[in-house]
């Protein structure tokens, strides 16, 4: 892993000091970093990103932060799921302290906290205010595109505001994110109404909150805070994408091929040939860290389309399976329309 010099994460925690925005990793992806105070700067992460300005941000903070700083009516649940998960892939959504710019929340009266554990996100953390301040910081990505896993999938992401000076000011390299999915999500700010509430599955299970808190967190609901990467259509490559079980797509890849299309694969079972191939590992773990630097490698290859082996179903391939299905949204029409058009 890729360690950046201690001058280097001193520099971007000035950037950001300064109302600049920073990219760095995190354990699940790359975020694009702003100083959570400020909302001119968090402002500057919607407009890079083309983001609606009602999609809250995730603030993230050192180990040790005070929450109640940032959050108001903090349950107990919170602190257990703290000590059990932070640092770690775990988003809490509380009650967003009256202080704290509702620009992080969407508007929204929720703020959503997590403390990251990759090393370089915690050493800028660490150096960012000395500690005590929080970063607002999205997947570093165009609102809707794949999510980076790599700092090159950064500056690929963003070349044009790398070239010209813009409101990016640097990129910390810490190597590929070890997870490569977005945090699990759970909502705290309704405990006494409504429970838990799982938001957005990720690499920490229902199950292993449950274990914690005695309660497993149930399906959102209509009244629900909004959280990021939430929207039906998500984490999508320009390339479409299409996810089909083993059996089908094995029919679908012969009769595409035969109609003369081109079609990237990605697959973990025994496939034939394709135009393009990647085979990734047929465990929830591995399958997640490679996905999206998959997406983003197949989205090169000039495809027609992009086929997905869909993934066993189940806990543990819960947060895979959500991302692709967000991928993959509104594509069923995809693999007819390329069968009944006549091939270039």
């Amino acid at each position: 892993m890729n360690q950046p010099a201690v001058a280097l994460i001193a520099a971007a925690a000035r950037a950001l000091e300064q109302g600049a925005l920073v990219g760095f990793p995190t354990e699940t992806v790359y975020g694009l970093g702003a100083d959570a105070e400020n909302p001119a700067a968090v402002a500057a992460i919607y407009a890079a990103k083309g983001r609606p300005q009602d999609h809250p941000v995730i603030v993230h903070l050192a180990p040790g932060a005070a929450l109640d700083y940032w959050a108001d009516e903090i349950p107990g649940e919170a602190h257990q799921l703290a000590a059990a998960f932070w640092p770690g892939p775990l988003t809490m959504i509380l009650k967003r302290a009256a202080h704290i710019p509702a620009a992080v929340s969407g508007g929204q009266d929720t703020v959503g906290l997590r403390c990251p554990s990759h090393p370089v996100a915690i050493a800028l953390l660490q150096a960012f205010k000395g500690g005590g301040g929080g970063i607002a910081a999205p997947s570093a990505n165009k609102f809707g595109n794949v999510s980076p896993t790599t700092a090159q999938h950064v500056r690929d992401e963003f070349r044009a505001e790398c070239e010209t000076g813009g409101a990016l000011a640097m990129v910390l390299d810490g190597g590929a994110s070890e997870v490569g999915i977005e945090s699990t999500i759970v909502d705290l700010s309704r405990l006494a109404s409504h429970g838990p509430v799982l938001l957005r599955p990720g690499s920490i299970s229902a199950e292993a909150i449950a274990a914690v808190i005695d309660q497993l967190p149930a399906a959102p609901d209509a009244a629900a805070p909004r959280a990021s990467g939430t929207l039906a259509s998500h984490y999508a490559p320009h390339t479409p994408v299409a996810m089909q079980d083993s059996a089908t797509l094995r029919t679908t890849l012969a009769q595409l091929q035969l109609a003369g299309r081109k079609i990237a694969l990605i697959h973990y079972s025994a496939m034939p040939a394709a135009h393009a191939d990647i085979r990734l590992p047929a465990s929830p773990d591995g399958f997640a860290h490679a996905l999206y630097a998959s997406l983003r490698a197949m989205d090169t290859t000039g495809a027609d389309l992009i086929l997905v082996e869909a993934p066993p179903q189940g806990d543990a391939w819960l947060g895979v399976n959500d991302r692709l299905r967000r991928a993959a949204h509104g594509s069923s029409g995809i693999v007819h329309g390329l069968l009944n058009q006549q091939a270039p």
